[in-house]
């Protein structure tokens, strides 16, 4: 018999690629979209999906919605990192979390799947990678996406406890094709065209897309109830990462170190000049606050208990390169 199954999040960058593997399935699947969200990462799936309209931040558009649902992918969320307030994050990432919480225990689903953060694991005090047991402390950067990662974990945790079937998963620095929105794929764009002529001096744990859906359709299937998994690949510094885009790209090679407390004063001074720099966007000070942590992260719970596959990160900036340049993308 057909199992229903709602995913939340599904225009998305991750939630699309996983509405295209679950499209693929003998499973009727549900996507949750606003009646003003954009379709275009869901095309080509769309006569094997049916869409459901209501929002995770209006509680009472979701019972409907989660009506005889057996399982439900919570993909949506919201990814803001920079140096502005954005109230949205608490009303989506926090608020979103709960409402999906209560409706699927009202609606009686059998198990629930939170796709989370690395930022809701922590960062390293050195270049040792964390795993899903090490105690948080990304409050000492105060990046508010972080906090709000956090407090729906917490509040995952809490479902538990209350008898909902929940697996936690927290995927890395995500690239790979069909990155519409430019999230990690910004970094590609901007060396590419020379927006990008320094790194930070910390690094970041790579991972592709597909290899994050396919290990978030393992953790549905064989994750333990209650337990988080780091979804991640190669531990690479922004030096490395850089190199790689460069070599993939034929972009020439970017040099130059800016350790943060030298950020700041480039910051102001560009600030200053607004409209004359050809700097990427990326450069804001909370995300560049960040880049220059070692987010480092051992994965090899997920390899060991849900099968997760690795390769190496070039392979994924590859992809995505190719995707950009093959649909014009990249100016």
């Amino acid at each position: 018999m057909k199992k229903k199954i709602l995913v939340t999040g599904g225009t998305g960058f991750i939630g699309s690629r996983l509405v295209h593997k679950l499209a693929s399935t003998a499973d009727d699947i549900h996507v949750l979209v606003r009646k003003s969200s954009d379709l275009t990462s869901l095309e080509g799936v769309l006569d094997r999906i049916t869409l459901v309209y209501g929002d995770v931040t209006n509680r009472n558009s979701l019972d409907s919605a989660l009506k005889d649902t057996w399982q439900v992918y919570h993909s949506a969320g919201l990814t803001y990192m920079g140096d502005k307030r954005n109230p949205l994050l608490q009303a989506v990432n926090v608020e979103g979390t709960r409402n999906i919480l209560d409706a699927s225990m009202g609606a009686g689903v059998q198990r629930v799947v939170h796709v989370s953060s690395i930022t809701a694991v922590g960062m390293c005090s050195g270049k040792k990678p964390l795993d899903e047991n090490s105690r948080w402390n990304f409050d000492s950067l105060n990046l508010e996406y972080a906090r709000t990662k956090q407090k729906a974990e917490q509040l995952v945790a809490e479902a538990v406890k209350k008898g909902l079937d929940c697996v936690i998963v927290n995927p890395a620095f995500v690239f790979g094709a069909g990155d519409i929105n430019f999230n990690a794929g910004r970094l590609i764009k901007d060396v590419y065209n020379r927006k990008i002529p320094f790194f930070p001096v910390g690094g970041v744990c790579v991972i592709d897309v597909e290899i994050v859906a396919e290990t978030i359709v393992a953790a549905m299937e064989k994750g333990r109830t209650g337990e988080r998994y780091i979804i991640g690949g190669d531990n690479v510094s922004y030096r490395e990462l850089v190199a790689t885009i460069s070599a993939v790209t034929g972009a020439p090679k970017v040099y130059l170190p800016l350790p943060f407390w030298m950020a700041r004063i480039l910051k102001s001074l560009l600030d200053m000049h607004k409209g004359r720099n050809g700097i990427s966007k990326l450069f804001n000070l909370s995300m560049f606050r960040v880049a220059s942590e070692n987010l480092y992260y051992d994965s090899s719970k997920a390899v060991r208990e849900l099968g997760m596959r690795r390769e190496p990160h070039a392979n994924s900036i590859r992809s995505a390169f190719e995707w950009y340049r093959d649909r014009d993308m990249l100016h």
